[in-house]
């Protein structure tokens, strides 16, 4: 009989399940990315409130933040193609829907889901920035292209930085989710391992200590780029009006 649990096999199995890591990277930071750009579009079409748009808005963030993920997955998963498809029927075109890689689905399906709540972080972060900094700037003469460079987007992001953080590490546990798409990232090619070995748990364990260092790593370097991007109170309008001073003089 074998042994119940081989110590041996979690540490052994570790580097060939880092072997897929940069597709889980690659997937999590395009996913954050399309999540930050309609999250943005989101949030100003709220904060405008912007007519028939907005309603859609809310409607669409209600429903990705109301469904799970991994239906979300199949629904792109099966539902870009079959719109393809539709679009080749109905137009004689000739779109190569097979072509599409599974990894493209994933991250469109992820990327949606998280831009959900992205438009929410930046809503409140933008919100968050006091008129009275926004109006002091505008009556040193800044137009609202440097208030918004200067004053309302650092301090936005300063605010929204540990939630951005929180999502990012929220994206990279979705991930292990996209083998509904065919994509082999570490949680799949952990299977892959399992299925041979017969080892289930043991497999299973390396995935969690791969993933809880990873999430170790992203905090951390959220800390530190907290500490770097701090920005005292009034800095940015104190170093306006010294170099409007200083222009003046000249």
């Amino acid at each position: 009989m074998g042994k119940l649990f081989d110590v041996s096999l979690v540490f052994t199995s570790i580097p060939e399940l880092l072997g897929k890591l940069p597709i889980t990277l690659e997937l999590a930071l395009l996913s954050m990315l399309l999540g930050l750009i309609l999250g943005l579009v989101m949030a100003i079409i709220k904060m405008h409130k912007i007519k028939v748009l907005t309603q859609l808005t809310n409607l669409l963030i209600s429903l990705l933040r109301g469904t799970p993920v991994i239906v979300q997955l199949y629904v792109a998963f099966f539902g870009i193609p079959m719109f393809f498809k539709a679009i080749n029927q109905k137009f004689g075109t000739n779109l190569a829907v097979a072509d599409i890689p599974g990894i493209a689905y994933a991250m469109i399906a992820l990327g949606l889901n998280q831009a959900g709540f992205m438009a929410e972080i930046i809503r409140s972060a933008l919100q968050s920035v006091d008129n009275g900094q926004i109006e002091a700037a505008h009556a040193l003469g800044m137009t609202y292209p440097q208030a918004l460079r200067r004053i309302i987007l650092p301090e936005a992001f300063e605010v929204a930085l540990p939630t951005l953080g929180n999502a990012l590490i929220s994206i990279i546990k979705g991930t292990s989710l996209a083998f509904t798409c065919a994509v082999v990232e570490i949680t799949a090619q952990g299977q892959i391992i399992a299925g041979k070995t017969y080892r289930y748990f043991e497999v299973y364990v390396s995935l969690a200590i791969i993933y809880w260092v990873i999430t170790l790593i992203i905090e951390q370097l959220i800390r530190i780029i907290e500490n770097k991007i701090r920005i005292p109170d009034q800095v940015e309008l104190v170093n306006f009006a010294e170099e409007d001073a200083t222009h003046d003089k000249n």
